[in-house]
């Protein structure tokens, strides 16, 4: 049977049986596939002659094997790249022939325009189909160029050597990594070229979303801030014009407040039947049970403390005496050449806030506001006076509320009614220090103040004023009797010899000349007073409590002793406590603070009623701290505190209502000792009530020494005492300590009693009836010649 023809895979006639078909470089292997199987129509068979006619060796024949791999890859991807398009068409129809409103994508806005679409370049009238049909022939016409350059190139570099054209092409970079058959796309380039372009392209359109994102919720953040801020601000002014101006009928009122301090004023004076109008004021208004004054217990810092909000260790008038080491200075209360200068005073008190916030302020002779602190003053300032007739202060208070507002342009600013008003009333504390916290004097007085109040009131309602003005009550701290068997002499506590300084009264503050001294001065005092329960020695930088808010300033001494309530310390110099007690002498003063800021006996009270007060009435909120009060007189008016020590702000959080039982009773007095002449050595424990119900009022006979001081006060419940020993109740009044200050005890003169022609006074010697008289005629005299009875 003859051997079949092969048949030329070109397309050629059959070649001959002798041809030496096997070693034929033409015919080297019939089975070898056209490299130019998936040609397309456009293709001709000379190409493949050609290439086959010149294929020699192995090299050429794993080129071509390249050659073919890279034709399948790329028509399959092709195909699929067709078929992924034809589907991406499809459902692009669907959607648009499914509704006739096309939604276009919102963030489109955002985004480059990049279009590579023929139609960019045809212009009206211009025919798409031809346009894209001379494109893809333009397409397909460059692709074989380039695989023919390709196939050329690889052949020949195929005779250099064993897969010369596979290293040339990952040598050049046209091939893809991890591709073994030189794939490339039918873009001009390296397969591995386009990738990185396309990679350096995908993270600058990632980097670019990732900015127009951010940018975008910036955008959003910053606009719903913006309207929340304008919200916030268009409440605030509406509020603000709300309550800007308010008509009493005849006159328009801005946020107006009136604070008034009752120095020494016990919070259990309440509670005694002797205050209507103030107790009428608690079921009006919000008050607490009490309110704490600052550490020590005594006037002028605490007085600081209510214009300020710092405590006394911040805002630097740590007592009512004290030395400064900076300043080379001492501060004494009474002495207004040391006192009223502005380097003692730190801090911005309200009168100062209120000024440079635009709102006109009145001090009435509070503490410390004729020392130009921050070389500002208030619009009106009244010096202190000591003797001032509590109805004098009634007027001038409502004097400086019927003066025109600010609504009145043509009326001079110095003749402008204030909006702040501050008033101080030292009567009870003068006459708690002078008669003490439990005598028939103090009730007098404690009525005479309330009446005054009274009378403020009145004249408030009178104005139509009572919805319109806010008012503040507060005391600067509560009162304790002492007694001269209730007193250490400080000679015997400490080497007085050592000691530079004594600040402060009646706790006493050390500073030793030799700074190492301190801790022999420390070791004295506890070991002079280890058996006496009634003394605490502290170090200001080791063990004073943290609650008093008393170690961080340098104006506080290194070394305290601080007495319970009721006690005292006092130089031999001052008093000889054992003398004192061989003769029967009452110390003078008889009332004294400056103890324990949290004892019940230094409790003070806030009450405030008013617009600024929105509370139910008869409030009652927690007991707080007198740092508080700043922010609360602050915001009444509208003014924006500076920072201070104090967290609350109005309107207040009440935790019910007063009920109708007391929530504090009357206090007793602290434990006291007596002691007569005629028996020194003997001693008996008695203990005062508070309560003066049981009181008796006795008259002094002749002092025993005629050449001492009448007694100014004596102990009712001694007194009585003393009557039924048959002992004399005359005394010598020994001499004050250094640091009492007439603020705080006052001079030895009468308290102002109302006019009240049937008035019953009970003189305790012929001295104090002649001062009365004396007193009586002055004014007399002064109201007939029109003068004024203020002094």
């Amino acid at each position: 049977m003859p051997k079949p023809q092969p048949l030329d895979i070109t397309g050629g006639p059959p070649r001959r049986e002798n041809s030496n078909y096997l070693l034929s470089p033409v015919n080297y292997d019939d089975d070898a596939m056209s490299l130019h199987s998936n040609r397309s129509d456009q293709e001709t068979d000379s190409e493949d002659d050609e290439v086959l006619a010149r294929a020699r060796n192995s090299q050429e024949l794993r080129a071509r094997d390249r050659l073919v791999l890279m034709e399948e890859e790329e028509m399959d991807r092709l195909v699929a790249d067709t078929r992924a398009k034809k589907e991406e068409r499809e459902r692009e129809r669907l959607r648009r022939t499914s509704s006739n409103l096309v939604i276009p994508n919102p963030l489109s806005i955002l985004r480059r325009s990049r279009s590579n679409s023929p139609l960019d370049a045809i212009g009206v009238g211009g025919s798409t189909d031809t346009l894209v049909g001379e494109d893809r022939g333009e397409r397909r016409k460059n692709r074989r160029a380039r695989r023919k350059n390709k196939k050329d190139r690889l052949l020949q570099d195929a005779r250099h050597g064993e897969d010369a054209g596979l290293m040339y092409e990952m040598e050049s970079g046209d091939m893809k990594e991890g591709s073994s058959t030189g794939d490339s796309s039918d873009r001009e380039g390296s397969d591995e070229l386009d990738r990185h372009h396309l990679s350096l392209h995908s993270r600058t359109d990632k980097k670019r979303r990732w900015k127009r994102w951010l940018f975008l919720y910036t955008l959003i953040a910053v606009g719903f801030a913006f309207l929340v801020l304008l919200a916030w601000k268009i409440s605030v002014d509406k509020k603000r014009e709300t309550r800007k101006f308010v008509s009493n009928g005849t006159a328009l009122f801005a946020p107006t407040s009136i604070i008034i301090s009752l120095d020494g004023f016990r919070a259990d004076f309440l509670q005694r039947g002797l205050t209507p109008r103030l107790n009428a004021f608690v079921k009006e208004g919000v008050s607490p049970l009490y309110m704490l004054p600052s550490f020590p217990s005594v006037t002028f810092p605490n007085h600081y403390t209510l214009a300020t909000g710092l405590y006394p260790e911040s805002h630097g008038v740590v007592g009512n005496t004290f030395w400064d080491p900076e300043l080379q200075a001492e501060f004494y209360y009474t002495d207004p050449s040391r006192s009223m200068q502005p380097e003692w005073w730190n801090g911005e008190p309200f009168w100062v806030t209120a000024e440079t916030q635009g709102i006109r302020s009145a001090v009435h002779m509070w503490p410390g506001s004729e020392a130009h602190i921050m070389d500002m003053e208030p619009s009106f300032l009244d010096p202190y006076k000591g003797k001032e007739k509590l109805p004098r202060k009634v007027d001038r208070l409502l004097g400086l509320l019927d003066m025109p507002g600010m609504e009145n342009p043509g009326v001079d600013v110095s003749d402008m009614r204030p909006q702040l008003i501050a008033a101080y009333v030292p009567n009870v504390d003068a006459d708690g220090h002078k008669y003490g916290p439990n005598s028939t004097e103090i009730r007098t007085t404690i009525k005479d103040v309330d009446t005054m109040l009274d009378q403020l009131f009145h004249g408030l309602e009178q104005r139509n004023l009572t919805n319109i003005v806010n008012v503040i009550i507060v005391s600067d701290h509560g009162m304790a009797t002492t007694d001269v068997s209730r007193m250490i002499q400080l000679d015997d506590v400490v080497d007085l010899a050592k000691v530079e300084h004594v600040d402060g009264w009646p706790l006493v503050g050390i500073r030793p000349k030799n700074p190492a001294d301190l801790q022999v001065l420390y070791e004295q005092a506890l070991g002079n007073l280890k058996d006496n329960p009634n003394y605490e020695v502290r170090l200001k930088d080791k063990d004073m409590p943290e609650r008093y808010h008393f170690s961080k300033n340098d104006r506080i001494a290194p070394l305290w002793i601080i007495p319970k309530a009721g006690w005292a310390i006092v130089k031999k110099e001052e008093l000889d406590i054992k003398d004192a007690k061989a003769k029967g002498l009452e110390y003078d003063p008889r009332g004294l603070h400056g103890y324990d800021h949290e004892h019940p006996l230094m409790r003070a009270i806030f009450i405030a009623r008013g617009p600024a007060f929105p509370h139910e009435p008869n409030s009652k909120i927690e007991a707080f701290q007198n740092i508080e009060v700043y922010n609360m007189l602050c915001d009444s008016v509208g003014m924006e505190p500076k920072p201070n020590n104090g967290t609350l702000r109005l309107p207040l959080k009440p935790i019910g209502l007063h009920g109708s039982e007391p929530g504090i009773e009357e206090l007793e007095d602290p434990e006291t000792t007596t002691s007569s002449p005629a028996a020194a050595s003997t001693t008996t424990t008695v203990s005062t009530t508070s309560s003066v119900k049981n009181t008796v009022t006795t008259t002094v006979a002749a002092a025993q020494n005629p050449t001492s001081t009448p007694p100014i006060g004596v102990d009712p419940v001694k007194a009585s005492s003393s009557q039924g020993s048959g002992a004399d109740t005359a005394v010598a009044s020994p001499s004050k300590p250094l640091g009492v200050n007439p603020v705080e005890t006052g001079p030895p003169e009468r308290p102002h009693p109302d006019e009240d022609p049937e008035e019953t006074h009970h003189f305790k010697s012929i001295t104090e009836l002649w001062d009365w008289l004396k007193d009586k005629a002055g004014h007399v005299w002064n109201k007939v010649n029109g003068g004024s009875d203020s002094s």
